[in-house]
């Protein structure tokens, strides 16, 4: 389907929704607001914001960032897949989350099911400060662990992933997102590139330790995960892709899993 098939497709769909809302309605201010949300081309699953543009998040990632939640399509990938698979989040649970970004951790804390804690090594604004690769809680402590690239950052990775599979309950899920080269067979580090121009030349930013490739699964079997790829990308129409800003980002979603025979 071409792009601009796509886009009078998407166009069409909120004409549609638009109508709808004002055909009987009086309210000028409402009707106001309607014409404004019609013709708003992409919409943010993450913080359910209308959206004239995506943003540009460096020269080489472009038009990919939420203006409202600063989130990318990544997240809004991972939002989605939450919303289509709701059971994930049902039931009393007790979840860690790294790194969180905030529209996440505003969501989560009010979730009256949810014990959530924040995690991270330097940010004052969690919870808990932690070394992702000496977790301070027992074995089988949470039901859902969160931990989206946070991983090409940390020196021992393969130490960090032992930990949260030890610390992750039987049954339970881990969302383990990195950034991945697709080209590389094998994942690419070396520590010896250590000035941040040098990792940014290698890794694509200044502060990553390693370029992940293809092999990234194994290294999360090799800690005891058994390995789930999501493809939220290729499950949403084309005229969905567009209207989340995801079109030209086919990532997909990685996730851990702990055997329920797991002691």
């Amino acid at each position: 389907m071409s792009g601009n098939s796509v886009l009078f497709q998407l166009f069409n769909l909120q004409l549609e929704a638009f109508i709808d809302q004002i055909k009987y309605s009086t309210d000028h201010t409402k009707i106001h607001l309607s014409i404004q949300k019609a013709f708003s081309t992409y919409f943010c699953p993450c913080c359910e914001s209308q959206v004239h543009e995506w943003l540009d998040w460096s020269s080489s990632y472009r038009k990919v960032e939420c203006p409202y939640c600063k989130l990318h399509p990544r997240q809004r990938l991972f939002w989605l897949h939450l919303n289509q698979h709701p059971e994930l989040l049902q039931g009393r649970l007790k979840i860690l989350h790294f790194a969180p970004e905030f529209v996440f951790r505003e969501r989560f804390s009010i979730m009256p099911n949810l014990e959530y804690i924040t995690a991270d090594l330097n940010d004052p604004a969690v919870d808990i400060r932690i070394d992702i690769t000496n977790i301070p809680y027992p074995d089988n402590t949470f039901n859902v662990i969160l931990c989206s690239h946070v991983l090409e950052h940390v020196p021992d990775d393969r130490q960090a992933m032992s930990e949260l599979w030890r610390v992750l309950k039987p049954g339970g899920w881990a969302f383990l997102q990195v950034p991945i080269d697709s080209s590389l067979t094998e994942t690419f580090e070396d520590p010896t590139i250590t000035l941040p121009s040098d990792r940014l030349c290698h890794y694509g930013q200044e502060d990553h330790v390693r370029m992940y490739g293809l092999d990234y699964p194994d290294r999360l079997e090799a800690a005891g995960f058994i390995v789930n790829i999501e493809d939220v990308h290729q499950r949403l129409s084309e005229a969905e892709q567009l209207k989340y800003g995801v079109l030209a980002h086919p990532e997909k979603l990685y996730f851990g899993l702990k055997s329920i025979n797991s002691v």
